[in-house]
């Protein structure tokens, strides 16, 4: 293919500026769904299957009224989950809006938040009138923890009294307030008690039957039917929970990664076998230019060190994936990912994705140049590489002066031309002028002697 009509541009973004979307955070909250043994893994690969499947917990249950009385009863044992999964990304949406407003710091990725339902044990009787506990979250706590543990690893010296971390009592007050709106149009009221944020509901309300029902208004926007409850039975089986297993590893040949990839390749992009061999295998993603760098101790080296790796990801004792990546003085490089495909319904490239800017974060500490995620290259007319622009904010390399720009600056000159002189825009903005600007046409010239341009599809 003629390369004027893919143009590609590298994109980064700095680890400690991003704001996952609220897709996102769906997918790590799956994942963590599926660890807990909490996840409906037969309904998540029809959504994965079906796109007209509704992601929403909520869209599920409009459906109940029409199906039949043993898939009805099926999916009772599971409400109680899609509640507490939909007041958990209402709190965690809550903490991102307080972390983008400054209320806890930027540089510190923080905890999803996880609520919970009460016990019956563990309620209080209640008295007529009452209103009585239903849910509650101590992510308060955890992000209180959080906060003075990344605080006590950076040991400022200049770090003053007033920035040190709120007490979890403050935390669940602050996050109460902002979700208190919310938690009314659900049918609830909440409040802060000694660090908890705390759901409840009428007493009157929660005994009316054996099993508590909560009418919620996300049900009757995603049902347009009022008067709809959500059935939370006591009787839930046995979960099995998952083992996770992340492992960092240094770039070798192992057959099980190799097992793996040829599944996906075949299965995924439809490769032939004879296409898939080991030799073409160790040529693309083990054998690497990267001269290893072992960890010196001191903030220029992470404890991992240098050069190529493989991340695996692995679910009790099964490879499910495997990301090929370089860690590098100023970035981590994701380089390309494989996956198994009867987990497709979990979206690990997102979700490998959202680890590897985590892991920048974290290493940060350790070796304070270490700031940037590096997602290959991006093609704004190839389908396929868009989802690389939903990491934000990120930026792209003007290839021709070697600035970077804003993506939210570069994507309407890319919307117009898919060949766009970057750093021209940057200019105008600025009122500069003592550059003179350049053409499309230059640029694709410049390209067309570009031998070494070689595009990686990142999927």
């Amino acid at each position: 293919m003629d390369k004027t009509c893919c143009p590609s541009y590298t994109i980064r973004l700095r680890a400690s500026d991003f704001v996952p979307s609220k897709e996102q955070q769906r997918v790590s909250r799956r994942m963590q769904r599926f660890v807990d043994g909490a996840l409906d893994v037969k309904k998540a690969v029809e959504a994965i299957e079906d796109p007209s499947i509704c992601a929403s917990a909520f869209n599920e249950v409009s459906s109940l009224g029409t199906k039949e009385t043993s898939s009805v009863t099926k999916k009772e044992k599971n409400m109680g989950d899609h509640i507490t999964d939909s007041l958990s990304e209402q709190v965690d949406n809550v903490i991102w809006t307080c972390r983008e407003s400054g209320q806890f710091p930027c540089s510190v990725q923080l905890p999803k938040a996880s609520v919970k339902k009460v016990s019956q044990a563990k309620r209080k009787l209640p008295v007529e009138g009452a209103e009585n506990l239903m849910y509650s979250s101590n992510i308060a706590f955890q992000i209180a923890a959080t906060i003075r543990q990344a605080q006590s690893i950076v040991k400022d010296a200049s770090q003053s009294a007033e920035d040190n971390p709120l007490p979890p009592k403050i935390i669940a007050e602050n996050l109460a307030a902002s979700l208190d709106q919310l938690a009314k149009t659900n049918g609830l009221s909440i409040r802060a008690c000694n660090g908890h944020i705390n759901y409840y509901t009428a007493a009157t309300q929660a005994s009316s039957n054996k099993d508590s029902h909560i009418a919620t208004s996300s049900q009757e926007s995603a049902t347009g039917r009022k008067g709809c409850s959500l059935r939370n039975s006591s009787m839930h089986p046995k979960r099995k929970r998952r083992r996770l297993e992340i492992r960092l590893k240094r770039s070798s040949f192992d057959p099980e990664e190799f097992a793996l990839y040829r599944r996906y390749q075949i299965n995924v992009h439809n490769d032939t076998p004879d296409d898939v061999s080991e030799s073409l295998y160790r040529k693309f993603l083990v054998d690497t230019p990267l001269v290893p760098v072992q960890p010196s101790g001191d903030d220029r080296v992470p404890p991992c060190g240098f050069g190529s790796f493989h991340q695996q990801y692995v679910i009790d004792g099964h490879l499910v994936a495997v990301g090929v990546i370089d860690i590098l003085p100023k970035c981590l490089s994701s380089n390309y990912l494989f996956w198994d495909p009867d987990y497709a319904f979990l979206s690990p490239g997102k979700y490998s994705a959202l680890q590897e800017i985590g892991w920048v974060k974290e290493n940060e500490v350790y070796c304070p140049s270490l700031q940037y995620y590096y997602l290959g290259y991006y093609i704004h007319s190839c389908s396929k590489m868009r989802y690389k622009a939903a990491y934000r904010p990120s930026e792209l390399l003007c290839p021709l002066r070697y600035k970077w720009v804003p993506f939210e600056i570069a994507q309407p000159l890319l919307d117009k031309k898919s060949y766009a002189v970057l750093s021209d825009s940057v200019l105008l903005q600025n009122g500069e002028s003592s550059q003179p600007l350049v053409s499309g046409n230059v640029m694709e010239e410049q390209d067309d002697d570009n031998s070494n341009n070689v595009l990686i599809d990142d999927e």
